[in-house]
């Protein structure tokens, strides 16, 4: 069954850690993204718009996927490791019970064009030990075929014209999967996917064709149900963040950088963070 445009979002200009200037789909009161919480797009060729970066915060109960298309980032947490990636890696972190880390953009950087996405972890893994992932653009799967050109960070992905491809990433849940494409002007490119998954693209250049009108950029897209994925790209190409994961169907309470399943949990992790719990 093919499965067809449900819902369009569109990314809403913002201001995170020290004043960095994004773009963001939030999904933590929304079912449909689950188990995908939000999407942050990062894109500036202006040093003042992303220079202060992202100082030390904490987390909790949630994992980031940082992908960067250009630019460097440099990750430090409270569990002694440090990482930086440039133009075509990625940076894989684990919250579990409490972390507290920072995300400064690489000083020789002149633009910066990169996403930061959030998945939830499930009840069972929420607690569990922080981990940390440094993902170099050449680990990453790349395949190109008939117009098209994919990358892939996670997951195992199914495709029509490219065969199959598995990302390195396997530590990502629930079984949660990322995969960047991109589309030559009037391209046809079909996914094969799993019913009862959540799958969703995310536009950040050109344009895709839907039975609803063309979907340009900072426009995510939400499926409904199906074993197959068609996607045609606008007369400009399209670029795209292809993304997919089994639901939790779990409560979601979100504060800040808090995302439990109970109120009483965020409480609990404000108070832990505050007694200096999450630098132990």
């Amino acid at each position: 069954m093919e499965r067809t445009l449900k819902t369009v979002k569109i990314a809403q200009p913002s201001m995170d850690g020290a004043g960095v200037a994004i773009h963001r789909v939030a999904g933590f009161d929304d079912v449909t993204m689950d188990p995908i919480l939000m999407i942050d797009e990062l894109r500036s060729e202006h040093r003042e718009d992303f220079a202060a970066g992202f100082p030390p915060h904490p987390h909790r109960g949630m994992q980031t996927l940082t992908y960067m298309k250009h630019g460097g980032i440099i990750h430090e947490d409270s569990q002694g490791n440090r990482g930086e990636i440039r133009s075509g890696g990625a940076q894989y972190m684990s919250a579990g019970r409490g972390i507290i880390h920072s995300e400064m953009p690489t000083q020789d950087t002149a633009g910066l064009h990169g996403f930061q996405l959030w998945f939830n972890l499930p009840r069972a893994e929420k607690m569990s030990e922080p981990r940390y992932r440094d993902l170099p653009r050449g680990e990453l799967a790349h395949h190109c075929a008939d117009g098209a050109e994919l990358t892939v960070v996670s997951g195992d992905w199914s495709f029509a014209s490219a065969g199959t491809a598995s990302g390195p990433l396997h530590e990502l849940a629930p079984q949660a999967a990322l995969a960047d494409l991109q589309l030559d002007a009037g391209v046809t490119f079909a996914v094969r996917t799993a019913t009862g998954e959540s799958v969703m693209a995310y536009v950040y250049d050109g344009s895709l064709e839907t039975a609803r009108g063309e979907q340009g950029e900072r426009h995510l897209l939400l499926f409904t149900d199906g074993d197959t994925l068609t996607l045609r790209a606008g007369d400009r190409g399209a670029g795209l963040l292809l993304l997919r994961g089994t639901p939790l169907g779990e409560p979601v309470v979100h504060y800040g950088p808090f995302v439990m399943n109970t109120t009483q949990e965020i409480e609990e992790a404000i108070r832990d963070y505050q007694s200096g719990r999450f630098a132990a």
